[in-house]
């Protein structure tokens, strides 16, 4: 008789989960809702969720965030449920944490808290790939872990202030109490989180050169953002035609950016910049942590907005993604709205979904990055916003800036061209971005004098 296989994985740890609503605010999600976008979280990092709760507040219980009867039925779900780890939709303070662990965990402290912040910086460190996403990660998660320091560490037998003598004192000079490991570990995470912070600076200014270089050569970015899992790489490999950019059917799939060049209507070249999705709650470590890449966002000449058209909070989506932009002062680069996941959807959800949408924001038909569906006339409405603004212009350009007379030909609406002694005359309608490159070579126009002109 055949054996049976002994699993070599171990079992996917048990989560509970727990939401609050607090009377008088108005969260983008109600709370049902938050707590099932916590469980596609907590399923990306591998857990199982097995029961969920929640509790309507004034205001959250200074000691424990939920109160202390709730905590206790809190205790009593977690041991029925054999959960592993508990996890709360909103970020708990060092307190809190440390007060709700003392009533979780049983005599082996077996039980593990988690807020919703330490979920997705776990989510985020599994995703990051490139030593840039590492680095800012690891940030993140250092400046998160430093203030709740006091919960990890029970080992905190103090050492020696040096070489030991009689009284286990150190020797003359290095007499006294020592440090505590605590205080070892919070200085070991402090200068870590100095180095961190100085590779980042030197990230920032290699991109800081990069998007320079990239503005020298004058081809348009358009950065794609939106809500975590809208698909924003499946566009992205949709546009190229190619499947190199990680696309998968979960939250925050994808965290190091991918820019490829795209081929508009025109002929015209684009590059295009898949983005971090963004969230609901986001913590600010991360934004903070990821502002060296985000600031790319800033610096596009257009955002291409992906929404799932068919998520029930679609709107709530939309307008989590522009609250995260507003934090990153994003705020005069032009967005055009690409609704996708329109082959999930059947004839009757399609208009409703073009008619409640519609109403609320420009949008003018459906796209399916899956199908290809709206893609050509996507293209051709980004093409005519980053050329909608064309400013006239006429230059004159010396034969020895073959660059820029080129440029001229590529990016601008020529009407004109005429080759002179000095250099060629070219006349046409140019992208406002590109405006300055050219500024110094318009010919001076002659003044009069008296009667006659000079």
């Amino acid at each position: 008789m055949p054996k049976t296989p002994i699993p070599t994985e171990p079992p996917s740890e048990r989560a509970f989960l727990v939401g609050v609503e607090v009377r008088g605010t108005n969260p983008l999600l109600s709370v049902e809702d938050s707590l099932a976008e916590l469980a596609l979280l907590a399923d990306t990092a591998g857990l199982q969720v097995v029961g969920e709760t929640y509790q309507k507040i004034a205001r959250p219980d200074s000691n424990t965030f939920i109160g202390s009867g709730k905590a206790a039925e809190l205790k009593e779900f977690v041991e029925e449920t054999l959960a592993d780890v508990v996890i709360f939709d909103d970020e708990l303070s060092p307190r809190h944490q440390r007060e709700l662990e003392a009533i979780l965990s049983d005599a082996e402290g077996r039980v593990k808290l988690l807020d919703r912040t330490a979920l997705i910086l776990d989510i985020f460190a599994h995703h990051a790939h490139t030593r840039e996403g590492a680095l800012q990660v690891e940030l993140a998660q250092y400046e998160y872990r430093l203030p709740r320091l006091t919960r990890q560490w029970t080992h905190l037998s103090r050492q020696a202030g040096g070489a030991a003598g009689r009284g286990g004192t150190g020797g003359v000079g290095l007499r006294g109490p020592g440090e505590t490991q605590l205080q070892v570990d919070r200085r070991e995470i402090s200068e870590r989180i100095t180095h961190l912070k100085k590779q980042l600076e030197k990230v920032r200014a290699h991109r800081k050169r990069y998007r320079a270089q990239r503005q020298r050569s004058a081809i348009p970015v358009v950065s794609i953002v939106g809500y975590t899992n809208a698909g924003k790489s499946t566009m992205l490999n949709a546009l190229t035609g190619k499947d190199d950019a990680y696309a998968a059917d979960q939250l925050f799939a994808t965290l190091d950016p991918t820019t490829r060049r795209v081929k508009l209507p025109s002929g015209k070249p684009a590059l295009f910049t898949d983005t971090v999705g963004f969230i609901q709650k986001l913590p600010t470590a991360l934004v903070a942590a990821f502002r060296a890449t985000l600031e790319e966002i800033g610096e596009s000449d257009l955002l291409l907005h992906i929404v799932d058209v068919t998520h029930l909070n679609a709107r709530q989506q939309i307008q989590a993604v522009q609250e995260t932009l507003d934090e990153l002062n994003v705020h005069d680069v032009p967005v055009i709205l690409a609704l996708n996941k329109a082959d999930a959807l059947t004839a009757e959800t399609r208009a409703a979904a073009e008619t409640h949408l519609g109403e609320l924001f420009d949008v003018r038909e459906l796209t399916s990055a899956r199908r290809g569906e709206g893609l050509a006339n996507l293209l051709a409405r980004v093409e005519v916003e980053l050329y909608a603004a064309l400013v006239p212009m006429k230059v004159l350009i010396p034969y020895k800036f073959g660059q820029l007379i080129s440029l001229f030909h590529e990016q601008a609406m020529v009407e004109h061209v005429e080759h002179l002694e000095d250099g060629v005359l070219l006349e046409g309608r140019v992208p406002e971005r590109l405006v300055g490159r050219f500024k110094a070579f318009r010919p001076k126009a002659k003044r009069a004098r008296g009667n006659g002109e000079v």
